[in-house]
């Protein structure tokens, strides 16, 4: 049974960090890459980072880059998203998902993940 459980949300002030963990189950990081997407009240949807599959190629949102990082470790079959310089503006519900099978690089559409976690809440402020 494929599980995506996601933890480490929270409250934190701008400035502050925050790391994301992803743990999945029911298969292996091995052969799926994983994509971390976020949800703010009113908003779609939006991709935030995603790691391949393989060599584990990465790829960012514009908003993104430069303050967030994503990581793997296969071991514990854990995925995580370590957010730093965090903004009012990164507020939102913070899922993650399963790539596609056989996918080989990971893009931030949603329609291309099919499995995704409970989502965890982050919200910045002061």
């Amino acid at each position: 049974q494929v599980q995506l459980v996601e933890s480490g949300g929270g409250l934190v002030q701008p400035g502050g960090s925050l790391r994301l963990s992803c743990a999945a189950s029911g298969f292996s990081l091995d052969y799926y890459g994983i994509g971390w997407f976020r949800q703010a009240p009113g908003k779609e949807r939006e991709g935030v980072s995603c790691v391949s599959r393989g060599a584990g190629s990465t790829l960012y949102a514009d908003s993104v880059k430069g303050r967030f990082t994503i990581s793997r470790d296969n071991a514990k079959n854990t995925v995580y998203l370590q957010m730093n310089s965090l903004k009012p503006g990164d507020t939102a519900v913070y899922y993650c998902a399963r790539d596609r099978p056989l996918s080989r690089r990971c893009v931030l559409s949603p329609n291309e993940y099919d499995y995704w976690g409970q989502g965890t809440q982050v919200t910045v402020s002061s």
